[in-house]
C-alpha cells in the first residue's frame, strides 16, 4: 500500500500564537516527522492533528466519509486558535 507524504502548515492564526506563524509546517514521510532546522511547531498543535495523520496517508473513499473532505484543524489552545492545514506533497 502506497503511503503519501504529508506537510501540515500554519494556514492562519485567529488569536496569538507565540511558538508558530503562518507558513510554519512540518512533514511526515510514512511514520517519519521533520520539522525545518532552526524552526519550531507547538507540541499542543501537533498533538491536535497527530490523530488524523496516519488516515491521511492513506486512499480515502468518497462515500459519505467525513475524512476526505477534512483538510483543516484548529489547535486547541484557545489563545492561538492556529488553523492547520494538512497538504499532500510529492
Amino acid at each position: 500500500m502506497m503511503v503519501k507524504k504529508l506537510r501540515i502548515a500554519v494556514k492562519q492564526i485567529k488569536g496569538h500564537c507565540d511558538i508558530m506563524n503562518v507558513g510554519d509546517y512540518f512533514e511526515v514521510d510514512g511514520s517519519k516527522l521533520s520539522i525545518p532546522t532552526n524552526k519550531y511547531f507547538c507540541y499542543w498543535a501537533i498533538q491536535s492533528i497527530l490523530p488524523m495523520l496516519p488516515a491521511k496517508q492513506r486512499i480515502l473513499k468518497e462515500d459519505g466519509d467525513w475524512m476526505p473532505t477534512t483538510w483543516e484543524i484548529e489547535c486547541p489552545d484557545p489563545a492561538g486558535q492556529a488553523i492547520l492545514k494538512i497538504e499532500e506533497i510529492q
